[in-house]
């Protein structure tokens, strides 16, 4: 999934002329990494039809904790201090253990394409928790579309579980995913400007990698992965790029910025998910699946287009 959303202030100065050319690099890298991580929900459909989703969700993690840990180490990377590590916990804790887990265990039970209609939810959900975080006052536009997006989301999934009165188990895993991972987005969006961009994601990987191997050690014990060559080949996208190497092109668009512009890059994310999800496992693409996707877009779109107007009015 995903990295930072529109919830975090564009580093250089709003109010100031940015040109094409920046622009355009910061799209461009901000599309790849965001092409990558379109690929994580339906790879962990397919990674599940012979791996567990215990083994899927803490393997990976183990994966690109170890790539992280060579990385650091080979660039000589200064070691947070204490008060970094404690933010770098929250940052693990979403976007490393809960999201990743809440996820594959959710995907056993919907199609990913259900998935990537609540998950697009994600940049409002950012932005919120970053509002929140950092003390904000965004214009009331913003709190209207978020809630809406909310709603949206909230009914695709009362639709789609057959009920009107309680959301299915899945659907409340995927929530729970999203403001996790939301929580984890808005923290580490604020701890790259202390750190780094990449290096943020890499040291929340090596935070996490104790607690991993435990999970990935427990999985194995209880049930030995007998994975086919494709769901290997799928739990590997997912362990390297997914979880590590993706969030270098999407750092490095945000990084060349503008931040406010580039972020809204993610909102094409859920529509990839949903091609993938029907060129690599034949869903069919119902039109509630397409209304609702599209609904929660918008109004997500239209949230954090709200808060970046937000941003770019305050005084530099």
């Amino acid at each position: 999934m995903s990295a930072q959303s529109s919830a975090i202030a564009p580093e250089r100065n709003p109010l100031s002329p940015v040109p094409a050319g920046v622009t355009r690099a910061g799209l461009g890298w901000g599309l790849v990494g965001v092409t990558a991580f379109s690929f994580t929900l339906p790879l962990t459909r397919i990674a599940l039809e012979g791996l567990s989703p215990l083994f899927i969700g803490a393997g990976r993690a183990v994966v690109a904790g170890l790539l992280a840990a060579v990385v650091l180490a080979v660039t000589r990377q200064a070691v947070p201090d204490p008060r970094q590590w404690a933010r770098l916990l929250v940052v693990a804790g979403g976007v490393v253990i809960g999201f990743p887990l809440l996820t594959s265990y959710a995907l056993t039970e919907v199609p990913a394409s259900h998935g990537a209609v609540v998950i697009a939810l994600l940049p409002a959900a950012t932005a919120v928790i970053a509002v929140v975080r950092t003390g904000e006052r965004p214009v009331r536009a913003f709190w209207v579309f978020s809630s809406c997006g909310a709603a949206a989301a909230i009914g695709f999934a009362l639709v789609q579980g057959g009920g009107l009165t309680q959301l299915h188990r899945a659907d409340v895993l995927l929530f729970a995913g999203v403001v996790l991972c939301a929580t984890g987005y808005a923290e580490g969006g604020l701890l790259t400007r202390e750190i780094g961009s990449w290096q943020t994601i890499s040291w929340a990987l090596v935070a996490a990698l104790p607690v991993m191997v435990v999970l990935t050690a427990t999985s194995v014990a209880q049930e030995p992965p007998t994975g086919s060559v494709r769901d290997w080949a799928c739990f590997a996208y997912l362990a390297t790029t997914s979880m590590y190497l993706g969030f270098f092109a999407w750092y490095r668009g945000l990084a060349i910025g503008p931040m406010a512009q580039v972020s809204q890059v993610q909102l094409v994310q859920p529509l990839l998910s949903l091609t993938w999800a029907a060129l690599l496992l034949g869903e069919v693409i119902t039109a509630t699946t397409f209304v609702g996707g599209l609904a929660v877009i918008v109004l997500a779109g239209a949230a954090t287009s709200s808060r970046a107007r937000t941003a770019r009015a305050r005084p530099s």
